[in-house]
């Protein structure tokens, strides 16, 4: 069947159609805008528009309006355009706004059937001189373990350029019982289907609830967001070929779950769709220039190139009460296993050149997961014996696994970079053939970090700031009585900073002479009323062809 190309593009929401057609149907049924609007991956003349309409009625095709205005008073800039959606995809909409001026602000709103949308705010990116940068960075929201609290203060900080979004915006789970169905406001907020979701269908609700809250909503409407996915989005631990939490043959084939997932995301997300032929996954690689200041760097660690996680039961299964490790650290330091494909490497390879050429000062990695080294904490060593001796029965069998996990010599997540160790090597060298500065900003771990990141000869490569979650639990909160973030910190010479019990966001602000990561936490995620307080700053500052050692302030 030929169709024409003006419509398949209408019917995606990305380019203007005559919504005649659609126009006899859509009068039959009502509409609501109940998932806010969003914008996101802007660029000096451009950025995509996003929202959802739902019809009282689904089933027809429904024609929509969109405007974009400029928020100064200057002559010019307007904006606006027409197109349908319908089921095909959700009737999400996303319009790709160009012709834009750089650095201007802007609202937009959308409108069906005489139904307009809230207004949302936006900006495109600056293109020469900058002075500063403000970028909120956040991961990881368990819708039923607590509210968005954390979104909330992101929507109502004073100024943000951008809000970065590292992944696990969704969980796959559901169900009784299941992750984050514990929290004492999990009965108001429960999984929505109430199952692991698998399918198309069960992927789109979940994403429906999530920009249900209106947390959320608020923040999307602020700023444009960047955003990538980490293994919530498909499931647990994903990889190119499967997942920890994915069952072939009962949940049918990885494949057929992971285009399901990913289609969902492209539809909710307000991420720019790939050129005609790229791969959904491809996508996710994109970089974002902030004038002459800094670079964003966007990567993608899951599904792309990314080869199964090492692990103790498949590959140093217990005998005889003992582990025989020779084959799991052979396979753990093959220089050919991968995060990320060739392809991929050489890319980030030629943006941080690109970058550095153009002389900007920051290289800001945009990661998914934890990039330093990483050991377990010897409570027993490192606590004295009188502090030992106090550690609360509940966490007594916790401590025992730290212990266990110190005397195997292995790091602590074998699904974050320590997985990958020679990846990860190779990736540094990438920064210093480049002569980057970079700024690594990594999610997934549900703590604060702030770390110093060196290559195998010891010399200091990059900074990073780990973003905790905004609701999902970090590891000190189900060892009450144990400052595992302190523990973890005086293990390890990388890291210089670790909270496993606080949920907000960073606050990164770049200027020429320094950057500066803020972590910005809420006081609680059990009640709607909340306060923010700022637990630790760092700054890291130029150092010749690199970046200092971070500093607190």
């Amino acid at each position: 069947m030929k169709i024409d190309r003006r419509k398949a593009l209408a019917l995606l929401g990305l380019g203007a159609a005559t919504p005649a057609a659609a126009q006899g149907s859509a009068m039959a049924f009502t509409v609501a805008f109940n998932h806010g609007v969003a914008s996101g991956d802007p660029t000096q003349d451009r950025v995509v528009l996003w929202t959802r309409v739902t019809p009282s009625k689904p089933g027809a095709d429904v024609p929509f309006t969109w405007t974009l205005n400029p928020v100064d008073r200057r002559a010019g800039g307007a904006k606006s355009g027409q197109g349908v959606t319908g089921p095909a995809r959700d009737y999400t909409i996303k319009v790709d706004a160009t012709g834009l001026d750089a650095g201007r602000a802007y609202t937009f709103e959308f409108e069906v059937l005489g139904v307009k949308s809230p207004m949302g705010r936006t900006r495109t990116l600056p293109a020469g001189k900058v002075d500063d940068v403000v970028l909120a960075v956040a991961s990881c929201s368990l819708y039923p373990n607590g509210y968005f609290n954390a979104y909330q203060a992101i929507a109502d900080l004073p100024r943000v350029d951008a809000v970065l979004h590292l992944g696990d915006y969704i969980y796959e789970y559901g169900g009784p019982g299941s992750y984050g169905m514990d929290s004492t406001v999990a009965g108001e907020r429960p999984h929505d289907p109430p199952r692991e979701i698998v399918s198309l269908d069960d992927y789109r609700r979940r994403h429906a609830q999530y920009k249900s809250d209106p947390g959320l909503q608020a923040a999307h409407a602020k700023a444009p967001w960047v955003v990538v996915w980490d293994d919530h989005e498909t499931a647990n631990d994903s990889f190119l070929h499967g997942a920890q939490n994915h069952t072939p043959g009962a949940e049918g084939d990885w494949t057929v779950r992971k285009a399901a997932a990913l289609k969902a995301y492209f539809e909710w997300m307000p991420i720019r769709e790939p050129a005609s032929g790229g791969a959904l996954a491809d996508a996710a690689m994109r970089s974002f220039h902030f004038g002459d200041l800094a670079s964003l760097i966007m990567i993608e660690t899951r599904l792309t190139a990314r080869d199964q996680q090492v692990s103790l039961d498949a590959d140093a299964p217990e005998v005889d009460g003992q582990r025989d490790l020779t084959k799991l650290k052979a396979k753990l330091t093959d220089p050919q296993r991968r995060m990320m494909g060739p392809k991929q490497e050489a890319w980030i390879g030629a943006e941080l050149a690109r970058s550095v050429q153009a002389g900007h000062a920051w290289q800001v990695i945009g990661n998914e997961v934890v990039m330093a080294r990483v050991m377990p904490a010897v409570p027993s060593k490192q606590l004295t014996p009188a502090q030992y001796a106090a550690i609360p029965e509940a966490s007594k069998r916790r401590v025992a696994r730290y212990e266990a996990a110190a005397g195997l010599g292995l790091p602590v997540g074998l699904d974050m970079w320590d997985g990958y160790p020679a990846d990860r090597e190779r990736l540094y060298d990438r920064f210093k053939a480049a002569k980057a500065r970079p700024i690594v900003l990594s999610g997934d771990s549900h703590s604060f970090w702030a770390n110093e990141l060196h290559d195998a000869t010891g010399k200091r490569v990059a900074c990073e700031f780990g973003t905790t979650g905004i609701t999902s639990p970090g590891a000190g909160e189900i060892s009450p009585g144990i400052n595992a973030g302190d523990l973890i910190a005086d293990a390890n010479p990388e890291v210089v900073f670790n909270d496993q019990v606080s949920k907000g966001f960073v606050l990164l602000t770049l200027t020429r002479e320094q950057a500066k990561g803020e972590m910005v936490a809420v006081s609680t995620i059990v009640a709607r009323d909340f306060t923010t307080k700022v637990v630790k700053t760092f700054v890291a500052v130029p150092d010749g062809a690199g970046v200092s050692a971070l500093k607190e302030v």
